[in-house]
């Protein structure tokens, strides 16, 4: 099995548990060898995150038995289904599955590509995937950070800085590449002397100037966020609201002054 040339499709088996058993070892070494499969392989997992980050509240729900028979044909024709509801009960199904990966990548449910919210919650579901991993939080780590925020910038297509955030008692650990919304935001995660972390979230975003903070309606961690000139940015933990504000301000801060604009 070590001449075994895997691809794409294979990655997604092995993320969704479908891969043989005794090609798994051969999987993983192919992986080792290929760098950039490898991170492709991290932003599918953190796709799947995300998308379960999004729709937690009905992945788990059962698909109506009215929609399930309705895509299987199964429901009395009384009066002639109109062609625009069969598509909808599809659709439904589609996203109750857990199958949307591509329609969030492509902008879809109903999201504009400068919605805050939609930031935000792509925000706190890379957090709530990385920021707890204690075996590898981070693609990159931060012991380097010129080298992290140009590998950053060159897959974002953004001019990145690592924000020092040392004064608010957070020490930079990496940086890893996850989902935006139809794009690629870069992910820098930081830690206090207590284990907290926090993530800083950056991606391209509007151009007029907007903030706010953004909770998930079950709870968890917040996200406070700005969008402005071109950069969207959301600061996302489990700080107390005001501490956190005041990171996510020198860490907003730091991020437009590296890129040499000015707050509007």
């Amino acid at each position: 099995m070590n001449g075994r040339s895997f691809t794409d499709r294979d990655i997604h088996l092995a993320l969704d548990g479908e891969l043989p058993e005794d090609e798994r070892t051969a999987y993983q070494a192919w992986l080792e060898a290929n760098p950039d499969m490898k991170a492709r392989s991290q932003r599918f997992a953190a796709d799947n995150a995300a998308l379960r980050g999004l729709f937690s509240g009905v992945l788990d729900e059962p698909v109506p038995a009215r929609l399930a028979a309705a895509v299987n044909g199964d429901t009395p024709k009384r009066k002639g289904m109109p062609p625009w509801w069969r598509m909808s009960a599809a659709a439904a199904l589609l996203i109750a599955g857990g199958l949307g990966g591509y329609l969030v990548g492509a902008g879809g449910f109903g999201f504009g590509p400068d919605s805050d919210d939609r930031m935000a919650e792509l925000a706190i579901a890379a957090h709530q995937t990385f920021a707890a991993d204690k075996n590898r939080p981070v693609e990159v780590d931060g012991s380097d950070p010129a080298y992290l925020t140009g590998w950053l910038s060159k897959r974002t297509g953004l001019k990145l800085v690592a924000p020092d955030l040392t004064g608010n008692g957070f020490q930079l650990l990496g940086g890893r590449l996850v989902p935006a919304a139809g794009s690629t935001a870069a992910l820098m995660l930081y830690a206090d002397e207590q284990g907290n972390r926090i993530s800083v979230y950056v991606t391209t975003g509007g151009i007029d100037a907007t903030k706010g903070t953004y909770v998930l309606a079950d709870g968890g961690p917040e996200a406070v966020y700005w969008q402005e000139q071109g950069y969207g940015c959301a600061v996302v933990g489990t700080l107390p609201p005001d501490e956190l504000r005041v990171v996510a301000r020198d860490a907003y801060k730091q991020l437009l002054a590296g890129a040499g604009l000015a707050r509007s």
